[in-house]
């Protein structure tokens, strides 16, 4: 099965992918980490992406496609697809490349969450520089404030993470990525979950959209 993950910044599609990476054995492919794998090895279209990362240039849809048809054909199980395609030009490129490998995608999941609780999300993190654990201070607060329950180190609170830039990030998503949905869902493919509650609950309400047992 070859699903994409969709919402917005903060709704846990990362999280949410390594947990079926996990359980299920399916690959994730995430187009940072395929760029930084790509560069690192020096691929043909690692050096492409190099220059152009480099020259300040933003990395071609064609070399992120690519680096996602490569993976698609080295995994041997599922494959989920976590912040790509991120506009509908980006997805009708993997629609065809998917067909052509004869590996369709199966499924868009729309992780469903308000922005008001993504906001509370964002803004709340707090990383502890030591340990890495993290904590928000509106959901899952620490027992001191500003200090690490696990490890005792200090919270830290990434300077991206105000109201105004994430505000920013979420007009984006709502511009250019939002419209996805209704891609997927006139192609007959768009699955939405609520994406409130605990890693778990969210976990199994996927699982069941798509009609997977963990055991399978």
């Amino acid at each position: 099965m070859r699903i994409v993950l969709l919402g917005a910044p903060g709704s846990g599609k990362g999280t949410q992918a390594k947990i079926l990476q996990s359980l299920l054995g399916w690959t994730q492919i995430s187009t940072g980490d395929l760029l930084r794998a790509a560069v690192k090895a020096e691929t043909e279209l690692g050096l492409k992406a190099k220059a152009a990362m480099d020259a300040g240039e933003l990395v071609t849809d064609e070399i992120v496609i690519g680096l996602t048809r490569e993976k698609v054909i080295e995994s041997k199980g599922g494959c989920i697809l976590d912040g790509f395609p991120r506009n509908i030009s980006q997805a009708e490129a993997l629609e065809n490349v998917l067909d052509e490998l004869d590996k369709p995608l199966d499924e868009a999941v729309l992780l469903d969450i308000d922005f008001d609780v993504l906001l509370k999300r964002l803004t709340g993190r707090r990383t502890c520089k030591d340990c890495g654990q993290m904590f928000n201070v509106y959901f899952s607060a620490p027992k001191v404030e500003g200090i690490c329950d696990k490890c005792s180190g200090e919270l830290m609170h990434r300077a991206d993470d105000n109201e105004e830039t994430i505000g920013n990030r979420l007009k984006v998503y709502q511009e250019q990525t939002a419209p996805l949905i209704e891609f997927y869902k006139a192609n007959d493919k768009l699955t939405t979950i609520d994406a409130l509650g605990s890693l778990e609950d969210v976990t199994t309400r996927m699982l069941e959209a798509l009609r997977i047992s963990e055991l399978d």
